[in-house]
């Protein structure tokens, strides 16, 4: 028997997020309703709960948001419900990961397969007809695209499956081959979800950038060949000097730090890969003529993490994708605040909440 109630964080606005008590949902039609397990918090997830303009409009963006909303699209639970006309193979008490986005399937994006792009662009957890993860529980929309998890994975692994499949994405975008040096600036939590795919693809060497030494750390674990703290040394040099002066082929920007930009530009060879994968924090101002007159760089975005969830569960199951550690702070729903904040101050690395 389920509940009528349960508890969720709601936001109303930039800094308006409140821990409340709300109608459990109620499947419809091709819906299934989740017991959520853990939701994971996202650098997205911080930002929207300040005032962002990326988030919130402003800037000459328009807003994201639409409030009220259930924060959260890192998220794993189990089907405690199911509506009519449910679509796939899935079965009450089956433990269940959804990507992000929930596709309208009309736009133009969608009729030609590129899901991800679509043109509504309804990402669980920032919209009021979309909620999100950090509650109880949750519906999983008609058209949303959902896939069974084995249920004797941790949960510290299993709540990585949506960041990690968006790491595989970016690392695809790189195209990176096995004479490739390969430079990743980042090694937060989507950064160490790229090592392991990055590694599967034998580039000849791997050099990551943090100014965290605890995550330069688990960079070389995961197996990472070279990291570097540019806060310590000329990072840009180092590079230059391990590739015989003309630089990395592959730079993939996953800091979110405006500055990585032209370090990477700077640090890449001609002819090489930028892939810009983070939400930046604030505008980046390069010299454009460096991409095109002096080296001819091809420019990769990463979106999302399209065809990507599929590999990435037998990448973490079987243990390609290198996980322990990553997860460093679990919280109760209650604790959420403390959460955000541990989050937004970068003091662990993978903050998770458990319902």
């Amino acid at each position: 028997m389920l509940p009528e109630k349960m508890r969720a964080l709601v936001a109303h606005g930039p800094g308006e997020y409140v821990l409340e008590t709300v109608p459990v949902p109620e499947p419809g039609y091709g819906e299934m309703l989740i017991k959520i397990e853990a939701c994971g918090i996202c650098a997205g997830d911080v930002k929207a709960s300040h005032k962002s303009a990326r988030f919130w409009g402003g800037d000459g963006m328009p807003g994201f948001c639409k409030p009220p909303f259930i924060p959260g699209h890192e998220f794993v639970g189990e089907v405690v419900a199911m509506g009519d006309g449910v679509e796939g193979d899935f079965k009450l008490g089956d433990r269940v990961v959804s990507e992000q986005i929930v596709p309208c399937g009309t736009c133009r994006f969608c009729k030609r397969g590129q899901y991800w792009l679509c043109d509504p662009h309804d990402v669980y957890g920032f919209k009021n007809y979309l909620p999100g993860g950090m509650a109880e529980y949750a519906i999983l929309p008609r058209r949303s695209i959902n896939y069974v998890i084995p249920k004797e994975l941790p949960i510290e692994r299993a709540v990585l499956i949506e960041p990690f499949a968006c790491s595989l994405h970016g690392v695809e975008q790189g195209r990176i081959q096995v004479d490739d040096v390969v430079v990743l600036a980042g090694a937060g939590t989507l950064g160490l979800g790229m090592i392991g795919a990055i590694k599967q693809r034998n580039p000849r060497k791997l050099i990551v950038l943090d100014m965290n030494d605890h995550r330069l750390e688990m960079a070389s674990r995961f197996g990472a060949d070279l990291v570097l703290n540019p806060g310590r040394e000329n990072a840009i040099q180092r590079v230059l000097d391990e590739t015989d002066g003309y630089g990395c082929d592959v730079y993939l920007e996953v800091t979110g730090h405006p500055s990585s930009v032209g370090q990477g530009l700077e640090m890449i060879c001609k002819g090489g890969r930028f892939v810009e994968f983070s939400v930046m924090s604030g505008t980046s101002t390069v010299d454009w003529s460096i991409i095109g007159d002096a080296k001819e760089i091809t420019i990769y975005g990463s979106q999302l993490s399209p065809y990507c969830y599929e590999r990435t569960i037998d990448g973490i199951v079987s243990g390609r994708l290198p996980t322990e550690g990553v997860v460093s702070h679990v919280f109760p729903l209650e604790d959420w605040a403390e959460a955000f904040a541990v989050a937004d101050a970068g003091k662990g690395i993978k903050v998770i909440l458990k319902p």
